[in-house]
């Protein structure tokens, strides 16, 4: 007898506005778990990292051509995939049933049987009057609000929308899709009695980096939007909540709002750059230079495990090395024990921050994030002749930091447990940015991230260019000027969030 399969779950899952990490952590949970994940259109691309590597992915965008899906094709597809037994997430921009016809699709699944769970998210309405500035219930001048729709359902005979009763509203008026219907929406406005200087506020690609905001009056803001070319996603208000002064606007006021700023180093490293980026106003550009391929499988590190307590002190170069050690002891059914007694020494904050994520507190930092300062300063600290020290660090660390410890007597072991090689980024697509100047900032983070990228970029499209390049510290600027090319600015601590914060001073600075 043929096993019946068993029905599997729906999730509608809202994404929130935009920016990434403005989902929810309910909603980040069960994309990690998902079998299928089916997207539309408002739903940010960087929330499929979440996904598991295996899963199905399946887009369907609405209304823009070939392609395209209509809303019953995407209720199938729920309905089917759920039968095959899968974890279904629905992802949706925003909240999904804020005008996102989540209602709709949980209707569709119960009548079918089939098991859901809602999953509200950040709805724009409320996110993009944030991220402007714009209070929509101030007490001063708004004890109310209201949320439209801009485009109401295909082949309604008659309005849902009280234009009346919205022309004469005390409070604060928030139309969602609006933009391909703002002249007529202000015109019943005005037509019911709405005064035409009543304030309104336009809000585009609402907490992203491209976030524009236009302010005018009710009578003058579908012109004005023409004239600056600002169209949909947008949210529309209306109301003396539109009127907001613009010191509010922290979002739009951070040094790196708007600017562009390529992410040089391996895929997961620069996930995490872009995530700090984001959360300073910028725009990440991510281009792939690097691979990080473990040596943890070799007989030296196999060999030298076992005996690893009897080193006396243990030095990581990298936050990479960290990891990537910890998940071979890992693997092996271990944890941070197997150091004995050992003390563990680290090249900065970021290979001392990686390392509490197992427990670990470095027992020493230097106050300069280099390998030949780490170096010297522990040896000015601590007497090292004779002391047994284990280095794991990548196969292409420079020997600089070997050569310095054994000069104090020390007896030195080297281990690779890593390497890098070079990574296949867009790199026509990037050229073309380059080209077009639409790249602010470059930035390194370790000379292998600077071979990695001039093995796939000409070095004289950097030089022809606009773009401004950053380094980490000094022994990556050394290699890039190598190539010839300029560094507009150095991290005085060498570490990501030094590259940003140095980045933020310099845009301070050109106010």
């Amino acid at each position: 007898m043929r096993e019946k399969v068993k029905k599997g779950i729906v999730y509608l899952v809202g994404a929130g506005p935009g920016r990434p990490d403005l989902i929810t952590l309910r909603g980040v949970e069960l994309l990690k778990q998902a079998d299928c994940v089916i997207c539309d259109k408002l739903a940010t691309p960087a929330l499929l990292n979440y996904v598991p590597a295996g899963a199905e992915i399946i887009h369907t965008p609405k209304r823009i051509g070939p392609g395209s899906f209509i809303q019953e094709q995407i209720n199938k597809l729920l309905i089917e995939k759920a039968l095959e037994g899968k974890k279904v997430v629905r992802l949706k921009g925003g909240d999904p049933c804020v005008f996102g016809r989540g209602g709709e699709e949980a209707a569709v699944l119960a009548e079918a049987g089939i098991e859901f769970e809602i999953v509200p998210g950040v709805t724009a309405g409320i996110a993009a009057g944030e991220y402007a500035g714009v209070m929509i219930t101030d007490r001063r001048y708004s004890s109310q609000v209201t949320f439209i729709t801009g485009q109401e359902a295909e082949g309604k005979e008659q309005s849902n929308i009280d234009w009346p009763g919205l022309a004469k509203f005390n409070g604060t008026l928030v139309f969602y899709m609006g933009m391909s219907n703002l002249d007529f929406i202000t015109g019943q406005l005005i037509k019911n009695g709405m005064d035409g200087e009543t304030g309104a506020a336009v809000i585009a690609d609402a907490t992203t980096p491209n976030q524009r905001m236009l302010q005018s009056t009710v009578a003058k803001i579908g012109q004005k939007c023409r004239d600056e070319n600002i169209g949909a996603p947008a949210v529309v208000i209306i109301g003396e909540a539109a009127k907001s002064d613009n010191k509010l606007n922290w979002f739009m006021s951070q040094p790196l709002f708007g600017k562009t700023i390529v992410v040089t180093r391996d895929k997961r490293g620069n996930a995490e750059f872009s995530a700090k980026i984001i959360a300073a106003g910028g725009n990440p550009l991510e281009f792939d230079t690097i691979k990080i391929e473990p040596l943890t499988e070799s007989n030296e590190f196999l060999k030298m495990l076992p005996e690893i307590s009897k080193y006396e002190w243990i030095i990581f170069t990298s936050a990479n090395g960290v990891g990537v050690f910890f998940e071979a002891v890992h693997n092996l059914n271990g944890d941070a024990r197997v150091f004995g007694s050992a003390k563990i020494a680290a090249i900065g904050g970021e290979t001392a921050g990686k390392l509490t994520e197992f427990g670990i507190k470095a027992d020493f930092v230097p106050s300069d994030f280099t390998s030949a300062q780490l170096a010297k300063q522990l040896a000015a600290t601590v007497n090292l002749k004779g002391k047994k020290m284990l280095l794991l660090r990548s196969q292409i660390g420079t020997p600089e930091i070997i050569e310095t410890l054994k000069k104090t007597g020390a007896d030195v072991k080297d281990v690779a447990v890593y390497t890098t090689v070079t990574a296949q980024g867009d790199s026509k697509g990037l050229i073309d940015k380059l080209n077009a100047g639409q790249a602010d900032w470059l930035t390194f983070c370790s000379p292998s991230s600077v071979r990695g990228f001039f093995e796939q970029i000409p070095a004289d499209v950097v030089k022809s260019s606009t773009v401004k390049v950053a380094s980490i510290g000094p022994v990556t600027s050394e290699r890039i000027e190598k190539l010839g090319i300029k560094i507009d600015l150095e991290a005085d601590e060498h570490t990501i969030d030094g590259v940003i914060n140095e980045l933020k001073r310099f845009f301070t600075r050109s106010l």
